[in-house]
Formats: C-alpha cells, sequence, structure tokens
C-alpha cells in the first residue's frame, strides 16, 4: 500500500502549492475509518481508496478529487457521516464523497428499463460535478486491476458492465488511455482464450520480424531528422481487445491484419503536425480514407490530432497520430485535463474543453427520449460514437456519428427537415437515403410536403435524435389508423346488436372501462387490446349472452377420457369440422392437431402418444381462433371494408398485425374467431371476393408448436 508520504510525492511532483496538511489528514482520517476491514484479497481495505487516489494525483488532478479519493467509500462502508466530512475536509470534499456513494448504488447493468432511469441518474450527477465521474472511473479502473480475487461470476458480470458502460464513457470523455486498460482488463475476463491467441500471435510475429516498433520509429525519426523537424516518436503494438475488435469488424484473421501498429508524433507547434503529416506522406503511401484531421475539426471532448495510416515497411499499415504537447496532453486526460495543476497552479490548456461545456453538449442531445429505453439507446449511440463533419449548402457544420446518413443529417438540423425528407444531394450528386456520410462532405436536403417518415427508416439512422423522431411519427400515424380500425369495428359490433356507435355512446364506454376519451377507447378496439363485445356489455349488460352462439353442453371433442384437459395446437388452429388428431402430453392433457398438421412427424416413433378424436357434430361456440394471411391494397378504406365484411358473417376479430407495409399494398395477419371449418369458408369466401385483397391463406405457424 502507497503510504501518505509516496501519495504525497505524487502531488508535490506537479503542485507543489498543494494543501499537504489537509491530504495527510484525509489519509488517516480514511485509514482509521476503515481500519479492521479487508479486501476479496486478504489485504487491508483502505488500500483501495489509496490506489484511486493516486491513480488520479498521476493525472495531476487538484486537491479536492485527490481527497475525495481516499475518502469515497467512508459513507458507504463506514460510520462516517456527510455532516463529519464537511466539517472536516469542506463542503466540496462532502459533496463529492456523496456522489460518488449515491453513483457507486446505481445498478448500472439491472434491467433495461431500470437501467435507462440510472444513466439518467448518472449524467445528472455529472453535470454538477463531473469529478465525480472522475472518481469512479479510477475506482473502477483499480477494481478491475484486482479483479482475480472476486468470485467468477461476480468478475463476469463487472467485466461486462465495464465493457458496455465504464470504458465507452471513459473514451467519450477523452481518456483513451483508461477505455483502453478498462476493455483490455474486461476482455481478459469476458473472453481469456481470445486474449491469449492475440498475445501468442504477437510473440510468433515478434520472432518471425523482430522489433517491428522500434524498426519503423527508427523510419519516422530518420524522415524527420531529413527535413528538420524537432518532435517525440511513440510506437507501440495495439491493446489485445483493439486488434480482437478490429478482426470482428473486418471479419478477417490476425495473419491478415494489417493496421495491428500505432505511433504518435508529438510536435512542438500546429505547424509542424502539418509539416510531419507532409513528411511521412512524402516517404510513404497515405492509405485512401483513413486520414482525418481533428485539429481543423476538434471532437466535443476537446481532442486534437492528425490520424493517417501509411503503407509503412514491407507493407504493413501503419497509423500515425501526430499533435503538439498540449493537444498530447487533452488526448490523454479528455476532459479531466481542464483540472490538471503544473508547478503548483491549475495548467491554462487552450485546448482543454469547459467539463460543464462538455455536458451540455452531450445531454442536449438526449434531452427528446420520450422513454426510458429510448434514452438508453442515445446514451449508447452517444458514448461510442466517433465524429463526421458535414457541411450545409452555406458552409455551416454539422457534427454527426460516424456512420451516419443523410437521413441523420437532416434530423440533426430540424424535426421537420427530416419528416419531410425525399432525397439527398451529396457533393452535389444525388446519393440513396441509406448512404453513409465521410468527412468533409457538402449535404443538401431535398423535401416535399406531405411526406412523412417511413418503418424502414428505423434501420437506416444512427442518431437517437433521429430514431426518436420517427418512432414519434410512426406511433401518431398508427394511432391513427388503428382509431380508424377501431371505429370501423365499434360500428359493426353496434350494429349486430342493434345499436349505434355515436360518440356519445363510446365517451359513456371509456369512462366505464376507464379510459381516458372515446380516442382511447378506439385505439385500443383496433389494437385488439379490447373487444367490441367488452364494450358492448360495458354499456348494455342485460345484452350480455342473448347473441352469444349456443355451446354444445358436452366436450366439443370425441375420444377423450372423463375430465381429460385438451388444447387446440397453435401451429395449425384446428377448428371443427377438420379431421384431427391428439397428441398427449404430460401436465398439458392432450394437444389436438390437424391431422396434416406438419408438426406430427415429430411424434411419429412415439405412437402410444397419439390419440384418435374427432369433433362433436352439432352447434358450436364461434370462440376457435384461426390466422388469416390477407395481403390488400394500402388504399383508405379498404381494411375497413374486410372488417365489415368479417363482421357481417358474425366472425370476431380478436387481434390485428401490421406484418409489412409498402406504398402500393400491407400484408396483415388477421386473427379470427369461428364456429367451424364451414364458417371459416364463408368468411375467407367474402374476404377473397373483395377487389382490392391480393392473396389471402389461412396462416399456419409450425415455430408455434407445442415443445
Amino acid at each position: 500500500m502507497i503510504s501518505s508520504t509516496e501519495l504525497a510525492a505524487i502531488v508535490r511532483a506537479y503542485n507543489p502549492n498543494a494543501d499537504f496538511e489537509r491530504l495527510d489528514a484525509a489519509y488517516e482520517y480514511g485509514r482509521r475509518m476503515h481500519d479492521g476491514q479487508k479486501r476479496h484479497s486478504g489485504e487491508e481495505y483502505f488500500m483501495h481508496p489509496v490506489a484511486v487516489a493516486a491513480i488520479l494525483a498521476e493525472q495531476r488532478l487538484d486537491d479536492d478529487t485527490v481527497i475525495t479519493a481516499l475518502l469515497h467509500d467512508t459513507l458507504e462502508d463506514t460510520g462516517s457521516t456527510y455532516t463529519e466530512l464537511t466539517e472536516r475536509f469542506g463542503l466540496g470534499v462532502a459533496e463529492l464523497v456523496n456522489g460518488v456513494t449515491n453513483l457507486t448504488n446505481l445498478q448500472l447493468s439491472s434491467h433495461q428499463t431500470k437501467q435507462a432511469e440510472n444513466f439518467r441518474k448518472l449524467f445528472m450527477a455529472m453535470s454538477k460535478d463531473m469529478r465525480v465521474i472522475l472518481v469512479k472511473l479510477a475506482d473502477r479502473l483499480h477494481n478491475m486491476r484486482t479483479i482475480k480475487h472476486m468470485k467468477p461470476e461476480k468478475q463476469v458480470k463487472k467485466a461486462r458492465e465495464t465493457m458496455e458502460i465504464y470504458a465507452p464513457l471513459a473514451g467519450r470523455m477523452g481518456m483513451q488511455w483508461m477505455r483502453e486498460e478498462l476493455e483490455d482488463l474486461s476482455f481478459k475476463v469476458l473472453n481469456p482464450e481470445g486474449r491469449q491467441s492475440i498475445l501468442r500471435r504477437f510473440v510468433s510475429l515478434q520472432r518471425e520480424t523482430g522489433d517491428v516498433v522500434v524498426k519503423i520509429t527508427a523510419d519516422i525519426e530518420y524522415e524527420l531528422d531529413r527535413k528538420g523537424i524537432i518532435a517525440d516518436v511513440y510506437g507501440r503494438a495495439k491493446k489485445p481487445y483493439s486488434i480482437w475488435r478490429k478482426m470482428e469488424e473486418k471479419k478477417q484473421s490476425f495473419s491478415r491484419l494489417s493496421d495491428i501498429y500505432g505511433f504518435r508524433i508529438i510536435t512542438n507547434s500546429e505547424d509542424d503536425c502539418y509539416a510531419v503529416l507532409g513528411a511521412l506522406h512524402t516517404r510513404w503511401s497515405a492509405v485512401p480514407g483513413r486520414f482525418k484531421d481533428y485539429i481543423s475539426q476538434p471532437k466535443s471532448n476537446g481532442y486534437r490530432s492528425i490520424h493517417t495510416t501509411v503503407s509503412g515497411r514491407d507493407g504493413k499499415r501503419v497509423e500515425m497520430q501526430i499533435r503538439t504537447h498540449q493537444m498530447h496532453e487533452v488526448a490523454e486526460g479528455g476532459v479531466a485535463a481542464h483540472w490538471s495543476y503544473r508547478d503548483g497552479v491549475q495548467e491554462e490548456n487552450p485546448f482543454a474543453v469547459d467539463p460543464s461545456s462538455w455536458i451540455d453538449s452531450v445531454t442536449d442531445r438526449l434531452s427528446d427520449g420520450e422513454d426510458h429505453s429510448e434514452f438508453l439507446e442515445h446514451v449508447k449511440l452517444e458514448m461510442y460514437a466517433d465524429k463526421v463533419f458535414c457541411f450545409t449548402p452555406k458552409g455551416d457544420v454539422i457534427k454527426l456519428p460516424k456512420g451516419a446518413t443523410p437521413l441523420d443529417y437532416a434530423y440533426g438540423i430540424h424535426t421537420r427537415i427530416g419528416d419531410s425528407c425525399v432525397g439527398a444531394k451529396v457533393d452535389g450528386l444525388r446519393v440513396p437515403l441509406w448512404t453513409r456520410l465521410r468527412n468533409g462532405q457538402s449535404v443538401e436536403i431535398i423535401t416535399a410536403e406531405g411526406q412523412r417518415p417511413q418503418a424502414t427508416w428505423i434501420d437506416i439512422v444512427t442518431t437517437g435524435r433521429a430514431k426518436t423522431a420517427i418512432r414519434r411519427s410512426l406511433r401518431e400515424e398508427d394511432r391513427a389508423r388503428f382509431i380508424k380500425l377501431g371505429r370501423e369495428l365499434a360500428r359493426v359490433g353496434f350494429e349486430n346488436v342493434g345499436k349505434r356507435a355515436t360518440e356519445k355512446a363510446l365517451k359513456t364506454a371509456a369512462n366505464l372501462l376507464g379510459e381516458a376519451d372515446g380516442d382511447n377507447l378506439l385505439e385500443k378496439l383496433g389494437t385488439a387490446e379490447l373487444t367490441t363485445g367488452a364494450v358492448l356489455s360495458a354499456l348494455y349488460p342485460e345484452l350480455e349472452g342473448l347473441h352469444a352462439e349456443e355451446v354444445l353442453p358436452d366436450k366439443a371433442v370425441i375420444g377423450l377420457d372423463p375430465d381429460q384437459p385438451f388444447q387446440r395446437a397453435d401451429c395449425c388452429q384446428p377448428v371443427p369440422g377438420e379431421r384431427i388428431v391428439g397428441i398427449t402430453w404430460r401436465g398439458k392433457g392432450v394437444m389436438v392437431h390437424t391431422i396434416d398438421c406438419n408438426a406430427l412427424s415429430e411424434f411419429e416413433s412415439s405412437s402410444a402418444r397419439w390419440v384418435d378424436l374427432h369433433w362433436q357434430p352439432g352447434q358450436h361456440a364461434t370462440a376457435h381462433g384461426v390466422s388469416l394471411n390477407i395481403v390488400m391494397g394500402n388504399d383508405p378504406g379498404v381494411l375497413g371494408r374486410i372488417c365489415t365484411l368479417i363482421g357481417e358473417q358474425r366472425a370476431n376479430i380478436s387481434d390485428v398485425e401490421f406484418v409489412d407495409r409498402k406504398p402500393d399494398f400491407f400484408r396483415i395477419l388477421m386473427s379470427v374467431e369461428v364456429r367451424d371449418l364451414e364458417h371459416l369458408h364463408r368468411v375467407m369466401t367474402v374476404v377473397d371476393a373483395d377487389s382490392d385483397v391480393a392473396e389471402l391463406t389461412r396462416h399456419k405457424d409450425l415455430a408455434r408448436a407445442p415443445s
């Protein structure tokens, strides 16, 4: 465990004016409060807060942040109180410790809805003081470094949470070194064999080619010396997880993967960065599409650097990052560079982003989420996103995630522009809406009055803002369509009992059934959440049972033992009048299938389970659901007319599912309740005779066979 003196020495190296007496008091207080507590490894628990403090001190952070690290578990795990921390170390430290405690209590990898709500709380905590999340990230980093002492199942849970949440968050904050280490530590837990295979390949490659990093570093330094450019060159092989991810994304083996080495060239000035770029491209061939200038177009977290990939020694692709010393400090520390100290004063780095501005830029982009699951989707999209910069026809810059399309660009300008988008021009040429945009392209959106978002757009866009706007529009459109369908179902149902579905009647029924208004009632009728029978029963209790079909007094199926239960199989949905057979199931009784059901082939070798059955003659109830596959014209009134035709045959529609919607036709699965095979044939005949019905089949789904 690092001693108080050793920790003070780390701080003194960058901040000789620090309050070392206060720092020492926090160290002693934390050690006393955690006295007797042990970690899973058997070591004293206090070694963990000290290690977290050292990680933050190595980032040259201020006194309050380092002290918070020393005390970050006192409120949760000891008898310490918020009041006592305030009295001893000040309100700022107490607030930070309390913020870290609240973050620790968030179960960020739990159920989807709760996870999304916890993300909201996480961002709220960050917006108050981002140093809270810096302490939490350092806390997670040390826990991952010592994770081997946890139980295997806990290791997997923590590693997955780190990979999904904390690593991308560190990257989004510009702390790339921390992201890479968190990812690699998680990778070691989640896929140890994969990581070991990468490391073995590296050893084998080094044995074959020698130390490539040393050779390429020497090549770069030689070229820079020739041009008279002073710069520091650092090279390394990429982390195992980074290489594994590239192999997965590109579907390539290690032997075919070329850009596994990365180099950083740190210069004294911005002009030297471009001079270095010229020297590299003069010496080696640049790889097309692998150039990014984040100096002229910085990332939102302050990151500035020139990225280029060249075909280096022996044709191997080599990634180069070129930046100044100040840019490098931001690249390493990210948002944390705002609090960095040097020689006792807070360092003024012109490239460091104000944390409040950064978090505002993130939360503003997430403010449109209407429910928890959408908010969570937006958070993850934003955290994982790399940026591309496109230009409007007027020259304004629009920032978008990597992989964004013209539709994302349209919604990035305004929801109204996105909703009415019918096409796009990129650099003056008409392109499909699913085109992936690249840095520096000029984009023009073509709109048309009356255009509405299409369901297929959800799969085209990548930004949370666009997905939210499209879903909202589709919900509104679906609601209008379901209300229209519900109104038609209500009309048919009411007419069948000699009543009229007036607005007053619908409003009264809505009140009786606890719905907000008549439209809500109609929408639920249209989505099959309510039936017309339930509405009629609520309004006219005296009619209940009056128009019900006569049900046979005995069992409708003959061939069963007394009191033997049976069910109709969902796969073939047999109805009276069809030849049937039963299959016995333990705990389920007998499952009734049509004689030609494909699911029966699985039971050919189990003859003892077969039961000879047939339907009892006589009148059956209208209670046998059958799924119809209908392809019909996408014109006003068609669906309502089909519902009317079915209602006129005194069959009940219990569910409607829109399977595929096109501009001219759409396909639906409609569940219809009939009495028997003859009743079903009548229903299908009148529907199939409609001129707007292109296809009508009985839908049988083998996937729904009992198992």
